[in-house]
């Protein structure tokens, strides 16, 4: 089998010479887009705390405002996520609709319980990304982990649904999305030769201690996560011809997002991502060129290679990677400080 990098996740890899170009002029090439806190679950781990419609979520024109805004700034594809689950939204397809027609590639990051065989034909038609979480392949360690019964049947209905509309292909992307926690730690090698044999793209991620994740015993030791990030990677080449570097927070790729992206909140709010949930400006009361272009906290993230702190400073992973800033941030509420759970950082926090 033809040896090859892994595929990537969620964005198109960017040259270095795109992201200079995105951090020096203060402009966007993805972008996350909140649409409402509403969600038919209660997972446990969950970073916001989803549940109830928000009485100040943004209405249709501001959401279709803000696209236009981050369509402007340069944005190639935007990332519909949680808060909640996006389906929930009233004005999902419109939304969907407008992206769309302004050839904006689409990722949406959803639960998958409410994809009937319709909905997934719609997104077929308008290349939409899928990007599902499906964490366990036990119904009971499922259902705990989203906090409602009947929660693993309801994620495979959707899962066949979106098979049947044609996902995956080479423009349809499908991605399984599992939070790394003790409750899946030692099946989570199984779904992902699971998700290769079938086409799909695994992704899974450390849990950031935040939201409901606080309240409850999910986060795995460093230790771990290197063992089993390992285990993953010698699943990939010797049984699929994919390599990739065993770093910190995702499997198979890297997060350098805070070189050229935001997330815009159901309420407005812009924050450099879901983890450094520091509100840096909001579109209702300024543009958001404008926010990116003054907030010092966007600036500090936009060129995290010269003031990343401690060990991640010394890394040979380095401009690429930069650990965990979410992590960093709710662990020490230090944002540049180095990734305190890494396990290439001597000083990392021992869990477990």
């Amino acid at each position: 089998m033809m040896h090859r990098e892994a595929l990537k996740v969620l964005e198109p890899r960017f040259s270095w010479e795109e992201i200079e170009e995105a951090r020096q002029n203060n402009r966007l090439l993805t972008a996350g887009l909140e649409l409402t806190m509403k969600c038919n679950l209660n997972c446990i781990y969950c970073y916001a705390g989803a549940g109830e419609k928000l009485e100040d979520e943004l209405n249709l024109p501001e959401i279709l405002d803000v696209i236009d805004q981050a369509y402007d700034l340069g944005a190639h594809r935007i990332g519909i996520i949680g808060g909640g689950e996006p389906l929930e939204h009233e004005h999902f397809f419109e939304v969907v609709d407008y992206i769309h027609q302004k050839g904006i590639l689409i990722s949406l990051f959803t639960n998958a319980t409410k994809i009937t065989p319709q909905i997934a034909k719609r997104l077929f038609n308008h290349r939409v990304s899928i990007v599902m979480k499906m964490n366990s392949m036990m119904p009971e360690v499922q259902d705990k982990l989203a906090g409602a019964k009947g929660t693993y049947e309801r994620i495979r209905q959707g899962l066949s649904s979106l098979e049947v509309a044609g996902y995956p292909d080479e423009k349809h992307r499908l991605v399984i999305e599992s939070v790394i926690c003790k409750q899946n730690l030692e099946e989570l090698p199984t779904i992902w030769q699971w998700a290769r044999e079938r086409g799909f793209i695994p992704f899974f991620e450390r849990l950031t201690l935040q939201g409901r994740a606080k309240e409850q015993d999910l986060e795995v030791s460093s230790e771990h996560l290197k063992q089993l990030f390992e285990n993953l990677l010698e699943i990939d080449e010797v049984r699929f011809g994919y390599t990739w570097r065993v770093q910190p927070p995702w499997t198979a790729r890297m997060c350098d997002r805070h070189y050229y992206n935001c997330l815009i909140t159901a309420q407005g709010n812009v924050q450099p991502c879901t983890g450094v949930n520091i509100v840096i400006g909001n579109i209702r009361h300024q543009s958001l060129e404008k926010i990116l272009k003054t907030s010092p906290v966007i600036r500090a993230l936009r060129y995290i290679d010269e003031n990343i702190k401690g060990a991640c400073r010394e890394c040979d992973f380095r401009p690429r990677c930069y650990g965990c800033r979410g992590q960093a941030y709710q662990v020490t509420g230090d944002f540049l400080t180095a990734d305190p759970c890494c396990w290439r950082n001597p000083a990392r926090t021992k869990r477990l």
